[in-house]
C-alpha cells in the first residue's frame, strides 16, 4: 500500500495505523493530527513508519496524483481529502465533519460521512446551542464546581467556547485531558486557564466544591463529579438543545458532525458527479438512497460496511473514480 491518509485523531480513523506505519509508503496527515495522536496514543506509535505532514492548502505529488489536505470543522486538525489524477479527475473525502466551518470540495466524485446519515437525524433548533451551554454552565457555577463530560476535541471546543464568552474559572482536568489541551493550544486555540486536577490548588478548588469547570472524558461519567452539576455533551439528541438526565445532569446536543440536513446540504455544494457513503456506521445505504433521490445525483455505500476500505483513504484516485470500487 503506497499512502494512507489519516484525516484526524479520533480512535475510529486510526484502526490499523501501526500496520499501515508498517505496510505504506507514507502515512499522511496534518501537524496538529500528528501532535494529537503523540499524547493520545503515546508517541511510540508513530516512531515506526514515515509520517508525512501537510498543512492545509498545500499539495503533494504522489506518483500521478496531487493530494491537497483541506480544513475539516470537526476537531483540531481534522482534513478533508481532495486527489486530482493525472486525466484531472477529483476525489474528495470528507472524513467527519461540521458543515458550517467546512469548505465544500467540487469534486468528480465525493465520499461523504454517514455518522447522522438516516433522515431522522436532524437537529431543527432555532438556537444558539453555544449560548445555550455557556448559559447552564454559568448559572450552575453559582453553586460550585461544574462537570463536563465529552470525547477529546469536543471537551477542548468547550474550553474555547466558554473562554469566548469571557467565563474566567479555572478549567480543571486530569492528565489525559490535559495534555490534549496543551496541544489545542500550542496549535492556537483559545482555552482559558487549565490545570492538572492533581494540583493542590486544582485539588482545593474540587474538594471544597468551588467554583471551576472540570472536563473529564465521557468514559469518566459513570464514577466522577457524581454530587455535582454534570454536563455531557453529545451529538446524539435530535429533541431539543439540552435534556435533563438525572436530578443534577443534563445533555447539551453539542455536535461536531452535520446532522442529516447538511450531510445533504454539503452533497449539493460539491456539485460531485457521484457519491459514495461511506458505510462503517451502518446509515450508508440510506443516506446514498436519499442523495440520489433527493439531489439527483448517482450514490452508493462503499463495499461492505466501509471499514476496510476507508482505512486507507487513497491508494490511487483511479481505483475511485465509480461506482465499481475496490477494498483497500
Amino acid at each position: 500500500m503506497p499512502l494512507r491518509v489519516v484525516t484526524h485523531a479520533h480512535a475510529d480513523h486510526l484502526m490499523g495505523l501501526k500496520r499501515s506505519l508498517k505496510d505504506c509508503e507514507e502515512v499522511l496527515m496534518t501537524k496538529a493530527t500528528r501532535d494529537m495522536i503523540k499524547v493520545m496514543k503515546g508517541p511510540s506509535l508513530l516512531t515506526s513508519g514515515r509520517i508525512k505532514t501537510l498543512e492545509y492548502g498545500k499539495t503533494l505529488r504522489h506518483g500521478n496524483d496531487k493530494i491537497t489536505l483541506h480544513k475539516a470543522d470537526h476537531i483540531l486538525g481534522a482534513a478533508q481529502v481532495l486527489v486530482e489524477n493525472s486525466q484531472g479527475e477529483k476525489v474528495a473525502y470528507t472524513g467527519d465533519f461540521r458543515i458550517d466551518g467546512t469548505e465544500p470540495l467540487e469534486c468528480d466524485t465525493l465520499v461523504v460521512e454517514t455518522t447522522y446519515g438516516h433522515p431522522s437525524y436532524k437537529r431543527n433548533f432555532n438556537v444558539d446551542i453555544r449560548e445555550v451551554l455557556v448559559s447552564m454552565i454559568e448559572k450552575r457555577l453559582r453553586y460550585g464546581t461544574v462537570f463536563v463530560f465529552g470525547f477529546h476535541g469536543k471537551l477542548q471546543e468547550v474550553m474555547q467556547i466558554l473562554a469566548n464568552a469571557d467565563v474566567t474559572v479555572p478549567f480543571v482536568m486530569p492528565e489525559n485531558v490535559y495534555n490534549v489541551s496543551k496541544v489545542c493550544a500550542h496549535h492556537g486555540m483559545k482555552l482559558g486557564c487549565i490545570t492538572l486536577s492533581t494540583k493542590n490548588e486544582a485539588k482545593e478548588l474540587l474538594d471544597k466544591n468551588l467554583p471551576c469547570v472540570a472536563f473529564y472524558h465521557v468514559n469518566s461519567r459513570r464514577t466522577v463529579g457524581l454530587d455535582n452539576d454534570r454536563i455531557c455533551v453529545s451529538g446524539w439528541e435530535f429533541r431539543s438543545p439540552s435534556r435533563q438526565t438525572g436530578f443534577k445532569e443534563h445533555v447539551v446536543a453539542l455536535s461536531d458532525h452535520s446532522d442529516f440536513n447538511g450531510l445533504i446540504e454539503y452533497v449539493k455544494r460539491c456539485k460531485p458527479k457521484k457519491v459514495i457513503t461511506d458505510n462503517y456506521r451502518g446509515d450508508g445505504e440510506i443516506l446514498a438512497k436519499e442523495i440520489t433521490k433527493r439531489l439527483c445525483i448517482p450514490a452508493l455505500p462503499a463495499p461492505g460496511n466501509g471499514k476496510r476500505w476507508l482505512q486507507q483513504v487513497l491508494v490511487n484516485a483511479q481505483d475511485l473514480k465509480g461506482p465499481k470500487l475496490n477494498h483497500q
